[in-house]
């Protein structure tokens, strides 16, 4: 007799082994199959319980299709449940094995219990096959009409589930028709709310191009249906009186009576426990006031118990959508709260999110008559262990001075804190001394009395370390010390990574030297040097623009620089009124948790970056109309990021227009003297201002005279035979150039390097890029010779170094083709 075989052991479901595993559940699925002994639905739900395990974790488990569908035959609910689960995840992805399921799942809507009619008819609807269609109509009108209110709700939900997957099945079954009837006669709430939920989905998708559907719209709009609705409020779920709420927002009321009617009969709904509810109620009360000002006002103080009440109960999470609802109260009408101050004080047990926004709900409702007891009760937080809570509160007690008329109590708080010796609370009360400043400049005296005590190296944070300079320039005649702290400051310009504080410190040298220049000179000499080889282009820019301002006027550099001081009486706000309204008018969504737009966040080309495309086929060549585009996919060996434009849309060169042609030819006055922008570096003027500042005279490398290499003036070369030739060839040279100063101020925009490149034969095929950073294709023919020069140049001029890349039909000739380019460069602005 031979032994038995033996099984293997199967793995715990939270471990499963797949394909042993699956196999093994396969061959019992199949033993179990139609089976009616004693214990059958039990050893079914474990084995189903595996198979769900191992689909949860990733394991196909749809081998065992099949079998799960021949296990299905059972009255068991929970059987029931799992089998449906299995069968919608995988019908999905595998429309052959949903057409297994259609038999069972299409008798199941028949079976005598209504869960499992139900269950089997939301899992039939739930499989979104396109082509199983067909079979749901039928099982979908008997839902609608069955006798349980569960096989309703689901079927009314299946209509919109059949909408997304064929909407011309569903109108061909005359579905919608079918919801509007059940929904004003069927006596269940809940399928009240499932029927209105569907056809507002399939008439707001169909509005757009039906004007059947938009009628349809505006009569679930009149005040028929809207009454019907009302009407039956208490016996909707919470989730479905915030859809007939959201649909009363929308009502237009005939007179004011009916508004006062609408309102007393949701009176209570303020009362209700559930925050959704109360909100959505609250949005229905403010949008059918928004006419009658004096009834809108009572309305703010109608609603501020029950939104007090809900921030107190509740989880944080809830209290803090609470909140961003009553902050956007708050900022409409802060006048109505500022008694309430109290309410928005911060409790310990508070997360960190919640106290923010009621800093600044503290801030927006301090008046004159609360002013001191909130200032005095933000300076405790001054000090908490939370350092963001403690900097939002400084930034708190500044704001309410710089809205307040009365400021003296305020301004002593704030300095204050400069003597608590806390690095952060130092920092941000800098930031907020130098605001007062701005608004309040007779206050200048008692500040930079208490500020002249501060050392600079003590202040670590980028923003208050720039209002410090920003004082110590502004203020530098009453700070006997301002030229020496920013001289040590520009002494340390490396060790400052922040562009920040690198831009205030070239502004704060600039006011200093017109006030105290002798003690400046050096400093602003130091600093503009500094600024012209930093590798940021804004300080870049700055010192350069700070520079030829000298050159060309001290005086007129002294009024666009340092003109007379104007107190600021408005500060921007951070948002415009127009988004405020549009946010208002979105009240009771994510907007106001956002504090943005839905549109900020919802469309797509708010939801990202711009992406420029790697691709060499974005070059455009030739005409206006941007058709003639190299198509090759061929990528650059960099990682390049600019967007390449087309020379012959920038350039203005007096040649001849190409009007779509696929070849780029050099323009009739290549030869021509062009004028270039010249920096005034090279005008005698210019020495006495170097030589003051002690910058001196930055001549411009010479190089060696380039070998005898000529250049056919006017080659011609098309796009397709470019890119061919860039793809196949290998790099022959690669080199680091040095721009001149005079050619670094005179590559403002990349047409006047081209004009200067096609005066040494050398013509470029596209450009492009952004500041600092620029890109050039150029190419270049040997005279007499069908050889090219193909070069790719980029050039940065923060650091003023241009990175040279050669390719050469005749790599022999490379070596002296690179010296060629290299000269022509290196004369770039100098002429």
């Amino acid at each position: 007799m031979a032994p038995p075989v033996s099984t293997p052991k199967s793995a715990s479901p939270s471990q499963p082994s797949g394909k042993s595993e699956v196999t093994d559940l396969k061959l019992q699925l199949r033993h179990l199959a139609g089976s009616r002994a004693p214990g059958a639905d039990d050893a079914k739900r474990d084995l189903f319980k595996r198979v769900i395990s191992c689909m949860t974790v990733g394991i196909d488990v749809s081998p065992a299709f099949s079998e799960m569908v021949m296990c299905s035959a059972t009255s068991d609910v929970v059987l029931k449940k799992m089998c449906y689960l299995y069968v919608g995840n995988y019908a999905r992805c595998n429309p052959d094995l949903a057409l297994l399921t259609i038999n069972f799942l299409q008798k199941d809507c028949h079976d005598q219990d209504p869960t499992i009619r139900g269950l089997a008819l939301r899992s039939l609807c739930s499989l979104r096959v396109q082509n199983l269609v067909e079979y749901l109509v039928a099982p979908l009108a008997a839902g609608l009409k069955d006798h349980s209110s569960y096989v309703r709700t689901v079927a009314a939900i299946g209509v919109l589930k059949l909408y997304h997957i064929s909407a011309t099945m569903c109108h061909d079954s005359d579905f919608p028709a079918a919801l509007k009837a059940l929904m004003l006669s069927d006596p269940d709430a809940q399928v009240v709310a499932n029927c209105l939920y569907s056809l507002l989905e399939i008439w707001t998708q169909d509005a757009a191009n039906s004007d059947e559907a938009a009628r349809e719209i505006e009569a679930l709009y009149g005040k028929s249906i809207i009454y019907y609705l009302l009407n039956r409020i208490k016996d909707f779920s919470e989730w479905a009186q915030c859809l007939v709420l959201d649909l009363v927002s929308k009502y237009i009321p005939s007179d004011n009576n009916e508004i006062f009617d609408m309102m007393n009969l949701l009176e209570d709904r303020l009362q209700h426990a559930n925050g959704a509810v109360v909100l959505a109620t609250i949005k229905v009360f403010l949008h059918l006031t928004m006419s009658m000002t004096d009834v809108h006002q009572q309305v703010y103080e109608r609603i501020k118990a029950p939104l007090l009440t809900l921030v107190g109960a509740g989880s944080p999470e809830q209290s803090y959508a609470v909140l961003c609802h009553l902050h956007l109260l708050v900022m409409r009408a802060p006048m109505l709260f500022s008694s309430d101050y109290k309410h928005f004080y911060c409790q310990f047990s508070d997360p960190s999110y919640v106290k923010k926004l009621k800093l600044e709900m503290l801030t927006a409702i301090a008046n004159e008559s609360n002013t001191y007891e909130i200032v005095t009760e933000l300076c405790e937080y001054a000090g908490n262990v939370d350092v963001p809570i403690a900097q939002e509160s400084i930034r708190a007690v500044g704001k309410i001075a710089l809205q307040q008329y009365d400021v003296n109590a305020i301004v002593d708080r704030l300095l204050q804190f400069l003597e608590m010796e806390k690095d952060y609370v130092t920092a941000e009360t800098l930031v907020l001394v130098k605001d007062l400043l701005r608004k309040y400049p007779q206050w200048s005296h008692d500040c930079i009395a208490v500020v002249g005590n501060i050392s600079s190296n003590s202040i670590q944070e980028p923003k208050a370390k720039a209002a410090l300079i920003w004082m110590l320039g502004e203020y530098s005649q009453d700070m006997m010390d301002a030229p020496y702290v920013l001289e040590s400051l520009v002494e340390n310009w490396e060790e400052e990574h922040s562009p920040e504080v690198r831009l205030h410190l070239l502004t704060a040298v600039m006011k200093c030297f017109f006030k105290r220049a002798p003690e400046t000179q050096k400093a602003l000499g130091a600093a503009l040097a500094a600024g012209l080889a930093d590798n940021n282009q804004d300080v870049h820019d700055r010192a350069l623009f700070y520079y030829r301002l000298l050159q060309y006027d001290v005086a007129v550099a002294e009024r666009v620089v340092n003109p007379p001081k104007q107190a600021v009486s408005v500060f921007a706000d951070t948002q415009s009124s127009e988004i405020k309204d549009r946010i208002f008018d979105e009240f009771n969504s994510l907007s106001v948790v956002y504090q943005k737009p839905s549109y900020l966040f919802t469309d797509k080309e708010h939801r990202g970056p711009f992406e420029f495309s790697e691709d060499l086929s974005n070059l455009a060549i030739g005409g206006d109309s941007g058709d003639d585009v190299i198509h090759s996919a061929q990528r650059y060996e960099e990682n390049d990021k600019d967007l390449l434009l087309s020379t012959s849309d920038k350039e203005e060169n007096g040649g001849p227009t190409h009007n779509g042609s696929s070849t780029y030819s050099a323009p009739s006055d290549v030869n021509s003297s062009t004028s270039l922008v010249s920096s005034s570096t090279t005008q005698p003027a210019a020495f006495a201002i170097d030589d003051l500042l002690g910058l001196g005279v930055l001549d411009t490398p010479v190089l060696p005279p380039p070998p005898a290499l000529s250049l056919n003036a006017k080659p011609v070369l098309d796009p397709g035979t470019f890119q061919k030739k860039w793809g196949q060839l290998t790099v022959s040279s690669s080199q680091e150039s040095t721009l001149s100063i005079q050619g670094v101020a005179s590559l403002t925009a990349p047409q006047s390097l081209i004009k200067h490149m096609q005066n040494n034969s050398i013509q470029c095929i596209a450009s492009g890029g952004q500041p600092p950073n620029y890109k050039f294709f150029f190419f270049a023919q040997k005279e007499g010779s069908s050889s090219f020069f193909l070069v790719e140049c980029i050039v940065n001029t923060a650091s003023a170094k241009a990175q040279i890349k050669i390719k050469a039909d005749d790599a022999s000739a490379s070596d002296a083709f690179a010296s060629l380019f290299q000269s022509a460069l290196s004369n770039f602005g100098s002429s």
